[in-house]
């Protein structure tokens, strides 16, 4: 066994060590400083190897934080849980969300390179393999949730001893599905692998976090008592279980189904042509499109309009969404007129959370791939298509498609909040109606500016379509991070709608500047 996890961690230290050279080597002020022969350096491998196990302890950590901010934490805030029923719904929140973590987030039957090198390639003992690693990711689940279900869970108002119960509960649950999995395959030769969850699984997950978050809402949950014998059984039925585990003799047949399909998902070439068969289908193949414009309007006016499944058909789907939102919450404003004031106060502050929000509706990541793959993959070998003036021509006129793609659902938005605090008692100052409906459009444009610029000035796409740009990643989780955070922000509507107008401004006419001076050098297909 411990011969079995040091080649295992070595195996793993190797691909994961190869990752992070290269993605240092796409990091523009960083590569000049890495040679040619980085991955036959031994200090650079030793840098990268501290790197990899720096990661491991954070990581631990670090998502079982997140995982309880955001699955807990905020969530109770928000939910107007009554005070004394804080460690029932905490309970509640945790055997649900437990339940579907056991059949989403699997390691066993996840398909890794890693398993695929191990036990295909290299002939390890598959039952070795899997049960060294499986149990070093169990330890890792019970140190998590060991330092934080003891700090929310006593936030929460449970007692030591009751905090105590979450990690072995919910190594419990994973270690019953674990077996019953395997179980399974005994009688059906069938298991479901981490990268084909059926749809019947996904559906169930669905209706258990509505479940989860829905009755507490309602003031209904799992009383406190109950959910503290369930996670007893669950944990008595999780040793049980640990036989079957152990017992299984079948693992090399159960990962060469898994593995073999997932492998061929996972191949480049493969992926491409799936890509690719996806991205025909939402191409428009009527032959009567046309276009009455010349030049690059003309050729803008094709892409858009062959393109349009991808672009405004999502849009107009988010818009009609949207609108049903706030339509429901303008019903429960005029029947609980009790709640107007609460509300009305939410709408004056929480104006920086919708900033996350467009975030997350804006399509600029789609609308500029769609772009590289079925249209710059090909002009980019003309030079003319890299001139200055025709870069910076062809970027207001597709900034201009895609501000109003992301104006429709941005404007049902913004009109929809400004309605939600007419209907909750108004204000005093009527240009907060005009701020909140600009500002959210402006948030929206903002997104759509910052896509496109980051697009021309990276153009993280090589050849084969393939995302190579390690700085263009890093940008994206900045912008994920910066978003989050603005959620915490609790400013006045007119401040914050003023601020944000203005550095909208300020931001599309520095980005139509870099354009123009540096998408000359950058805008080019990736070796």
């Amino acid at each position: 066994m411990s011969k079995t996890l040091r080649l295992s961690f070595s195996l793993k230290n190797t691909y994961r060590v190869n990752s992070i050279i290269y993605a240092l080597k796409q990091i523009p002020l960083i590569k000049k400083l890495i040679p040619g022969k980085a991955y036959q350096s031994r200090g650079l491998k030793v840098f990268a190897n501290v790197l990899f196990w720096i990661w491991e302890v954070l990581s631990t950590f670090l998502w079982k934080l997140v995982y309880f901010l955001l699955m807990f934490f905020l969530p109770m805030s928000f939910l107007g849980i009554s005070e004394g029923t804080e460690p029932a719904a905490f309970l509640h929140l945790l055997l649900i969300l437990s339940a579907i973590g056991a059949f989403l987030n699997t390691y066993m039957f996840d398909p890794t390179k890693d398993k695929y090198y191990a036990m295909i390639l290299l002939g390890m003992n598959a039952k070795e393999y899997t049960l060294v690693n499986y149990f070093y990711e169990i330890i890792r689940l019970l140190l998590g949730f060991t330092a934080f279900g003891l700090l929310f869970g006593l936030l929460a108002g449970l007692k030591v001893w009751e905090c105590l119960l979450i990690p072995l509960f919910v190594a419990g649950v994973k270690f019953i599905y674990a077996a019953v999995e395997l179980v399974r395959y005994e009688k059906n030769r069938k298991v479901v692998s981490g990268i084909s969850q059926n749809v019947a699984r996904l559906i169930l997950a669905g209706v258990l976090l509505l479940f989860a978050y829905g009755l507490p809402a309602l003031g209904i949950m799992i009383p406190r008592t109950i959910s503290i014998g369930i996670m007893g059984a669950v944990i008595f039925a999780g040793i049980l279980s640990w036989w079957k585990i152990f017992a299984f003799t079948q693992y090399h047949a159960m990962y060469k189904e898994i593995l073999f399909g997932a492998m061929v998902l996972m191949d480049p070439s493969a992926q491409r042509e799936i890509q690719q068969k996806q991205e025909r289908k939402n191409i428009s193949a009527d032959t009567g499109i046309s276009s009455n414009k010349k030049g690059f309007e003309y050729l803008n006016e094709l892409f858009i309009k062959r393109h349009r499944k991808i672009l405004w058909t999502s849009a107009i789907r988010i818009a009609v969404i949207a609108a049903l939102v706030f339509a429901g919450l303008l019903v429960v404003t005029v029947a609980m007129p009790e709640e107007k004031a609460e509300l009305n106060e939410l709408v004056m502050t929480f104006l920086p959370y919708f900033v996350f929000i467009m975030y997350v509706l804006n399509r600029g990541t789609q609308f500029t791939r769609a772009l590289f793959v079925n249209c710059d993959h090909s002009l980019l070998t003309y030079s003319f298509y890299k001139q200055p003036k025709m870069i910076l021509k062809l970027f207001r006129i597709r900034l201009w498609e895609l501000i109003k793609v992301n104006l429709l659902p941005a404007g049902v938005v913004g009109g929809g909040l400004a309605l939600l605090l007419f209907a909750s008692g108004g204000t005093a100052n009527p240009l907060n109606y005009v701020i909140i409906i600009v500002s959210v459009m402006c948030m929206s444009i903002f997104f759509s500016v910052h896509y496109l610029m980051l697009y021309y000035l990276l153009q993280p796409y090589n050849a084969g379509t393939e995302l190579k740009s390690g700085t263009y990643g890093i940008i994206m989780w900045v912008t994920y991070i910066a978003c989050f955070v603005m959620m915490k922000l609790r400013l006045p509507t007119f401040v914050f709608g003023l601020c944000t107008i203005a550095f909208c401004i300020l931001y599309s006419v520095v980005a139509c500047a870099l354009v123009y001076k540096v998408a000359p050098k950058t805008f080019r297909i990736r070796s």
